[in-house]
């Protein structure tokens, strides 16, 4: 996607409705340039909170690469639905009529058509009345800049030239091309150990990153010989021998059966994804550095590769019967408006995510500022580049985002909606997936509209109201794989969890690694008053041994809040957990949580900073 196009079409937003200044000037609270998977979350988030959003994308729907990259299998967060994620996904169950529906595969539990996936997230937009959204358009980028704390965007058009102004600017792009055009520092490919701590990084940095993939969408015409393709350019079937088992012949290889290889992402409505790894098509190229002709090409080169492999599947396989769709994608070849980019640029942000952060999320307090959740092992594609090394990934656990990540290090008014937030090579092959990056944009979102209407820049927001108006809006702030927005104390452990003084237990498990927080389950009084010593920096002591009780809770209570008298405490812990409730038994964790939110509120009371340090405390509460 180059920024050029995607700014282009702002031409377009003369007459939306937007407040305007002057006949040639646009004036908007926020300005997302990218209507991908992250760019449309924002959108949507951003016009919730009230703001006014301008939301640029050249191709003819949302949703980036769950829709117009054709990746409609969706990887990880299937047991944490969380914010737009999990409407998103509810939109997609009321269409084919259930979860079952979306069974049709075994690489995912969710599995949708495009088209559908682009409508879906088409009737989000369309209900909010704050959100413009323009699609489809090959307008030239003439000036992108910043100055008297307002974004300044003109565009030449065949009538002249448009400028919109915007307090807040959001990068909505796969690549991260508008930071980039801004002058933000950032990297890509493989980062060395000694810049990253992780242990298993390679020695030597180089500017190697994932493969990306044009994929396709296929169906079965139910006859032989429909939408036959013509033998593409170039075409040499020994590059596709060893994507399934019938023709590969390298008895090293360990390769899945075909059907299996085509069941892999099976759609709904007897549809196929392409997007096969394992020689098939992939492609590599150094997207990054790459001008715009060279994108093009490469483009280019990648589409011929997915044609070749339809070609070897329909001729070396003898799957006559299936053809490219002829009703999702509008374009000659019938392939998807966009390629499927795994990686990009990564900013320098006001915090630096690595796997480190993953593996153990209480060494630093980062864990405090987390704004989304992933459940998805560590990832890479790099089968198409021999110059990749070898790296050993770990096992994870799920995890959280810092909200530090989205926040440019250099740039007091822009942020982060898509892959190139601020986290390292590996860490990356955990965070770029769908359902990660709709929380991605959805905080962003958030912050955007929270920037524009304070005044103040996202790095400067209380990193605690971002939070809560998150959790308002759905979202999660830490991992938790037994405690779903259904859970009536949901908000109260997130909170409680975003604070530490309920700890969750990792679990890599599969490919939906898991965080347990055993709401139901007991805890120990050492336990949780190292909990609430270690975030407060207080030093509250309380005798004895054993399981946390009503009456240790009121005990905690008042030297919290320095009273002598347990009369408040005492009545505030009845009211919250009822009268007949036993103050002498333990207390499971939810109800321990639901207490100490209720009336001690650390989560509100003690305020981080983006590295989830305290600032000064407020007031004690009475």
């Amino acid at each position: 996607m180059r920024l050029e196009r995607i700014c282009a079409v702002l031409y377009l937003a003369a007459n939306l409705g937007l407040s305007s200044f002057s006949q040639n000037i646009l004036q908007t609270d926020v300005l997302i340039l990218g209507g991908g998977t992250g760019g449309t979350a924002a959108g949507l988030s951003a016009a919730r909170m009230g703001a006014d959003v301008l939301l640029v994308e050249p191709t003819p729907w949302l949703g980036g690469m769950l829709t117009s990259a054709g990746v409609s299998a969706i990887d990880g967060n299937h047991f944490m639905p969380a914010g737009i994620w999990g409407e998103f996904r509810e939109g997609l169950r009321a269409h084919y009529g259930g979860a079952d529906s979306l069974l049709t595969g075994w690489v995912s539990l969710t599995q949708f058509e495009p088209h559908v996936g682009a409508q879906v997230l088409a009737k989000m937009a369309a209900e909010e009345s704050t959100l413009d959204v323009r699609l489809k358009s090959n307008w030239e980028l003439a000036k992108l800049s910043y100055q008297d704390e307002r974004w300044a965007v003109s565009i030449s058009t065949p009538e002249g030239t448009l400028q919109v102004e915007a307090k807040i600017l959001v990068d909505g792009t796969d690549l991260g091309d508008v930071a980039a055009s801004v002058g933000c520092h950032f990297t890509y490919g493989m980062d060395a150990a000694v810049l990253t701590g992780e242990s298993m990084a390679p020695s030597e940095g180089n500017t190697i990153i994932q493969d990306f993939t044009y994929t396709a969408i296929v169906k079965d015409y139910g006859r032989r010989g429909a939408h036959q393709l013509a033998k593409p350019k170039n075409y040499d079937p020994t590059i596709f021998l060893c994507a399934c088992d019938s023709l590969c012949h390298d008895a090293e290889m360990q390769v899945h059966p075909c059907e299996t290889m085509l069941n892999y992402a099976q759609l709904p409505n007897n549809k196929y994804l392409i997007n096969w790894p394992l020689q098939g098509n992939d492609y590599y190229a150094d997207l990054v550095v790459a001008t715009e002709q060279e994108r093009e090409q490469y483009y280019t080169e990648a589409k011929l590769k997915t044609l070749q492999f339809i070609y070897f599947i329909q001729n070396e396989l003898g799957y006559t019967n299936l053809g490219l769709a002829d009703d999702e994608y509008v374009t000659e070849d019938l392939l998807p408006y966009m390629p499927y980019h795994r990686e990009g640029r990564r900013i320098k942000g006001e915090v630096f995510m690595t796997v480190n952060e993953i593996l153990q999320p209480y060494q630093n307090n980062l864990y405090r500022t987390g704004i989304a959740v992933g459940d998805y092992p560590i990832d890479h594609h790099h089968a198409e580049n021999e110059d990749a090394p070898e790296i050993d990934f770990p096992m994870v656990p799920s995890f959280s985002i810092p909200l530090g990540s989205i926040i440019p290090v250099d740039h007091d008014a822009l942020l982060m909606a898509d892959k190139a937030l601020s986290v390292s090579n590996i860490a990356n092959g955990s965070t770029r997936l769908q359902p990660v990056i709709l929380q991605i944009g959805q905080v962003a979102g958030i912050t955007a509209a929270m920037a524009a209407k304070t005044g103040l820049a996202p790095a400067a927001l209380p990193v605690r109201e971002i939070q809560q108006n998150l959790l308002e809006q759905k979202g999660y702030l830490i991992p938790s794989y037994d405690i779903s927005p259904v859970h009536p104390q949901f908000a109260a452990l997130q909170r409680m969890g975003a604070c530490g003084v309920l700890r969750g237990k990792g679990e890599p498990y599969k490919w939906a690694n898991r965080t347990w927080f055993y709401p139901d389950s007991t805890m120990t009084l050492t336990r949780l008053i190292g909990n609430i010593n270690d975030f407060s920096g207080q030093e509250i002591r309380i005798e004895g041994e054993g399981e946390v009780t009503g009456e240790v809770l009121i005990k905690i209570i008042n030297q919290w809040q320095g009273a002598e008298n347990d009369v408040a405490a005492r009545k505030a812990v009845v009211d919250m957990l009822g009268p007949g409730t036993a103050l002498q038994s333990a207390l499971p964790r939810s109800a321990i949580a639901l207490v100490l939110d209720a009336v001690m509120d650390p989560f509100r009371e003690l305020p981080i900073d983006l590295q989830g340090d305290l600032q000064p405390r407020k007031s004690p509460r009475h």
